[in-house]
């Protein structure tokens, strides 16, 4: 296979590897001068009219009802309660490479989930999810969590509800193409917008120059740009090459949290990154590694 071929599944590995792990810093600058729900809810909203004007301006028409309301369920489960509470949290001063290594747990959570839905799992997964929760147990232990317990479990919260809905979506019909995407997005900044209006907040002052170049990054690199690369590798790749962006974000996350903004990491919450990250491409990757042995079953003699 020649170069150029490479090269659309380079650029969406690259844009999921890079961008999705900078919106936890990015996040974390947009909330110093934003109220986190408001912020998000601005993000979402936007991007989702921005991509719904793109689909109808080619031709693209509403899907029927039934895939359009589990659209817009499956956004409020990943978009509005799972990023939601992930910006509440950084608000709390929960730093953003912690917050993106709680966060490179969904996929242990996604195959607890998976499970209840009946689909079979191997012990090397339940292997995973174990190692996993040592390093959640230890990374609550270790700091930065330890005397933030409510930042804690509000990106635990968002993990789980961002878990269940990816399993729940694989099992619903959704509109296809980019127009899932597209509803998901504008039906998680409604409902983050009204959590915004019913919980009190309030602009005090106009966001900074800095609250408003993040507002618009996360706009159209982490929502239009990352959530359509993303689509690209689950159609044209492997599932464990397209979620393999799970136990790279938490490093860029951290890498620019400590770099640029001051984060500080002790000693037990880098050996939880590691332990959290092993997990998690043991669960993802375990499966291609150890596969599972053919069963043979002994055919019967025929007279």
């Amino acid at each position: 296979m020649r170069f150029r071929q490479f090269l659309p599944l380079i650029g969406a590995l690259f844009t999921l590897y890079i961008i999705w792990g900078s919106t936890y810093f990015v996040i974390r600058l947009g909330v110093e001068s934003w109220p986190p729900l408001m912020m998000a809810g601005v993000r979402f909203l936007t991007a989702g009219v921005l991509l719904l004007a793109f689909l109808f301006a080619t031709g693209h028409r509403l899907p029927p009802l039934r895939p359009l309301l589990n659209a817009a369920l499956i956004g409020i489960l990943l978009l509005a309660v799972g990023n939601g509470m992930v910006t509440l949290a950084e608000h709390q001063n929960v730093p953003s490479g912690i917050a993106a290594v709680v966060v490179a747990t969904v996929p242990l959570f996604t195959l607890c989930f998976s499970r209840l839905f009946g689909i079979a799992t191997r012990k090397i997964e339940w292997l995973g999810i174990a190692i996993g929760l040592c390093g959640i147990v230890l990374l609550n232990s270790g700091g930065n969590l330890s005397g933030n317990p409510w930042g804690a479990i509000m990106i635990l919260i968002g993990s789980l509800s961002w878990a269940f809905g990816s399993v729940y979506g694989s099992r619903i019909v959704l509109p296809t193409g980019m127009m899932a995407g597209a509803i998901e997005m504008v039906t998680a900044g409604i409902v983050l917008l009204l959590a915004s209006l019913l919980t009190g907040e309030r602009l005090t002052s106009l966001p900074t120059l800095q609250g408003f170049l993040s507002v618009g990054y996360l706009i159209v690199f982490g929502s239009i740009i990352a959530i359509n690369a993303y689509m690209f590798l689950i159609r044209n790749t492997s599932p464990a090459i397209a979620t393999s962006y799970a136990y790279v974000n938490p490093v860029v996350a951290v890498l620019l949290g400590t770099g640029f903004a001051g984060e500080i990491l002790s000693p037990v919450e880098w050996v939880a990154l590691g332990i959290i990250i092993f997990a998690v491409v043991l669960v993802t990757l375990g499966k291609y590694w150890f596969p599972a042995r053919p069963i043979v079953t002994p055919c019967e003699n025929k007279k």
